[in-house]
């Protein structure tokens, strides 16, 4: 197989002839064809700003991520030069601007991230981008039905996405095309790239060399409109991986067994390196399934270094080995897509593979993390249910030719000795590509003659889309489905709360779909067939890439591979649309102290999914008013244990939601007091939108998820942490929280030591001071000053255009 991957097409030799031309020199022309040039990292520019990076920092050994990051620095001066070259005063505490080079957008984000590019009125994006109409899709009867129910349902918002993509020269995926992470893995993530993405698991692509962040639609608004892009530099959590994968283990269970270890705030504020002589025994489609995951602890986003194997031949196997040859010299003569030596990690885990096991994390949390050998004790410990309801394969995480592979060998051994699937079962490929060739190669087949329901190329079930027939949502009785998706908060895929998503490989779900049972571990059990007989499954066999390669499909999944802006197409948007809905800007700071009223006080888990809800709200994400009705309606309320139910200040009982609105009306701005990691989980910058629309000015909580908190700034809003976490116990609802300083806060710009006074007015008309920390950078002061960052932009951009 590595033989046919490696078959030199006409446009790889002549990638391979700029090469040879430059033999005679220590240095080889870092060029590809012309149809490759907007898929391909600027390598020569970055490997030039990064000797320059190396000349400020005295040629402090870098790791692979800080590589990548600070070549893509818009001033390396600005932002190095005080520091020495002491990488530690740099990680974790000065804010990086970055010139990412391309994003990408899924369709239930894209919407607000293209209603706030289009009120920067300019007339194209400043750097290669797509959308991915992958969200809205709703997995129930199978692909072909589920498909054309969909489109029918979305017409609306999947014309105002293409006909955006249009005005704008942005590549557009189309409804069935393939979730966004796979897509961009076969088609845009390359060694040495810097990505943003509105999703969460936007990390996927470092699976394949890439830095890919995922961020909220205003961030992705500065990048689509050449606004430096701003980060605080990560601090490097190395991940040392030795041995070799073997038996039942898989590329998921060194994610699942490390979100254990780390929990699901291990990993906030670093970036995950992964380095190591086991890295060797991965597949580039299973290094993806890692780096998807590192969302669930925190991570920026997570990176693999470059693979003269794995690498290659994906690159190769995808249509882009002139980008592989380049990476190959690349990495070859610069050393740029790997850590140079001796570089220095903040922390180093050291994992064996050869050691792992398969594991099983939830429920409602991904990192509860146990490993199968346990399982079987752990459920009876906790009293969970002792049987599998519903097994669900795929998802941007697990969805690859290996993975199917894989299954479709267990399939196989089961229908051979007669067995049948105990549960319903679903399959969801990742990509027209993907699809396309596992019907060619007969396992698509495979999969309909054995019981399954193949769905669509979407996201489906794994975000929210499933409508699921067996148990309803409203059913109080608890229920356990296996899936090899990565998120498992409450009620996140059927809507039910009382069902318990367990994470895990596609090779487990398999198992336990023809088992039936929560304590069923394949590596040992066995299953009676119809004729009394014990049957056990032998070790799952996958192939990483088609023997055959990939083919296309349908080509009307594809889009055009070079768009180009267009002027005169118009984007409409009706007023009376309950879809879509264009933005009014927030007002700006009015110069004085922040007084809000404790709205709620909000106890333990607080997820994106809590704040802004996704399953049937996604119709609303183009429409800020409709979608601000589901906000806060997963939390509970630390003072009475109720979910979404909130008290006004005479004691009559609202909604969580209505109650905003209520405040908003009488004028009265309020906050929302959390615990630990709030806003964890998805990228959705709803979760932030929305409490600014309804009248929220602070958000006061323990800690923060990195991309919520990001997204509450990009809004005007002001995130604050308590500074001795004992305060949380002390505030109430209807207590006033006023700022003292945050007016000398934004006058220093945000250089004041991180701390913003507060005072605290109970509602006995008790006072009493507290302090809380911000990281409000110098630009985040002026998105706050001007009520957002797309007021700022805005208003930056119409400048430029008038004095250019």
């Amino acid at each position: 197989m590595l033989s046919a991957c490696r078959r030199t097409s006409n446009i790889g030799l002549r990638s391979q002839s700029l090469l040879r031309r430059s033999l005679a020199t220590s240095a080889p022309v870092l060029e590809v064809p012309q149809e490759f040039k907007s898929r391909t990292p600027p390598y020569q520019k970055l490997i030039s700003n990064l000797n320059n990076v190396r000349k400020i920092l005295n040629d402090t050994p870098l790791t692979l991520a800080e590589k990548i990051l600070y070549s893509h620095l818009v001033n390396p001066e600005e932002s190095l030069s005080a520091f020495n070259g002491n990488i530690n005063s740099i990680r974790g505490e000065q804010y990086l601007k970055l010139n990412p080079d391309r994003v990408a957008m899924q369709d239930a984000s894209a919407q607000m991230a293209l209603l706030q590019f289009m009120t920067c009125g300019l007339p194209e994006t400043a750097i290669p981008a797509s959308i991915h109409c992958d969200h809205l899709i709703v997995g129930k009867d199978g692909a072909k039905t589920d498909l054309a129910s969909s489109i029918a349902t979305n017409k609306e918002v999947f014309e105002f996405l293409k006909s955006c993509g249009e005005k704008y020269g942005i590549q557009f995926w189309g409804p069935g095309s393939g979730i966004i992470h796979q897509i961009v893995l076969e088609n845009f993530s390359t060694p040495g790239l810097m990505m943003l993405g509105t999703d969460s698991h936007t990390p996927n692509a470092g699976g394949l060399g890439a830095i890919a962040i995922g961020v909220g639609g205003a961030d992705a608004v500065d990048a689509l409109t050449g606004t430096p892009w701003e980060l605080k530099a990560p601090k490097i959590l190395g991940v040392k991986l030795t041995g070799k994968l073997n038996g039942w283990a898989s590329p998921k269970d060194i994610i699942t067994h490390l979100a254990g270890v780390l929990t699901v705030r291990g990993g906030t504020n670093h970036i995950i390196e992964y380095f190591g002589e086991g890295l060797k025994s991965l597949s580039c489609t299973g290094m993806a399934t890692i780096c998807n995951m590192g969302a669930e602890v925190g991570a920026t986003t997570s990176i693999f270094p470059y693979q003269d194997v794995a690498h290659y031949n994906y690159l190769v196997a995808t249509g882009r080995e002139p980008i592989a040859h380049l990476a190959s010299q690349v990495n070859k003569h610069y050393g740029f897509l790997k850590s140079d030596e001796n570089a220095k990690y903040d922390k180093v885990i050291e994992l064996n593979l050869s050691e792992l096991e398969p594991h099983i994390n939830g429920p409602f949390t991904p990192d509860l993390s146990t490993p199968i050998s346990k399982f079987g004790e752990v459920t009876k410990q906790n009293k969970w249910p002792e049987t599998v309801s519903a097994g669900l394969i795929g998802s941007c995480t697990n969805s690859s030719y290996q993975d199917m592979t894989r299954v479709a060998s267990l399939i196989t051994q089961a229908s051979d000795a007669g067995l049948k699937p105990k549960i319903p079962f679903f399959i969801t490929p990742g990509s027209e590509k993907i699809r396309a060739t596992l019907q060619r190669d007969g396992l698509i087949d495979l999969f309909k003659n054995n019981g399954a329901i193949v769905l669509a190329n979407a996201c489906g079930p794994c975000i929210g889309q499933w409508n699921r027939e067996d148990i309803p949502k409203t059913s109080t009785q608890t229920n356990s489905i296996f899936t090899s998706f990565n998120r498992n908060f409450k009620a996140r895929n059927d809507g039910n709360r009382n069902t318990m998503n367990f994470l895990t490989s596609p090779e487990i779900v398999t198992a336990a779909i023809y088992s039936g049972k929560m304590d069923f571990d394949p590596r040992k059990d066995s299953i009676q067939t119809q004729d009394g007989k014990q049957f056990k499954f032998s070790d799952p066999i996958g192939i990483d890439l088609p023997q055959r390669g990939f083919i296309r499909g349908n080509e009307d999944f594809y889009p055009v591979a070079e768009p180009k802006s267009n002027p005169n197409v118009d984007v409409l948007v009706s007023p009376e649309s309950d879809r879509l809905q264009l933005l009014t800007p927030f007002d700006k700071w009015n110069g004085k102290e922040l007084k809000t009223t404790i709205l709620l006080k909000i106890e333990g888990k607080c997820t994106t999914d809590h704040i802004s809800a996704a399953g049937v709200w996604l119709k609303y994400k183009g429409h800020l008013e409709n979608i601000s009705n589901n906000t806060l309606i997963g939390a509970v309320n630390k003072e009475t244990g109720e979910v979404n139910k909130a008290y006004d200040l005479d004691g009559k009982d609202y909604s969580i939601p209505e109650l905003m609105i209520k405040w908003k009306e009488d004028a009265i701005p309020w906050c929302v007091i959390g615990e630990h990691n709030y806003g964890e989980g998805s990228a959705r910058e709803h979760a932030a939108l929305s409490p600014r629309f309804l009248g929220g000015r602070i958000i006061l909580v323990k800690s923060f998820a990195r991309i919520h908190e990001t997204n509450l700034k990009k809004q005007g809003m002001l995130p604050l942490t308590f500074k001795d976490e004992n305060d949380y116990d002390k505030v109430s609802s209807g207590d006033v929280l006023e700022t003292l300083d945050l007016a000398d806060m934004l006058d220093k710009k945000g250089d004041n030591n991180g701390i913003v006074q507060v005072k605290i007015t109970k509602r006995n008309g008790e006072t009493f001071i507290i302090d809380c920390k911000h990281t409000m950078s110098e630009d985040q002061v002026e998105f706050f000053k001007a009520g957002s960052a797309i007021n700022y932009i805005g208003e930056l951009k119409r400048q430029q255009q008038q004095n250019p």
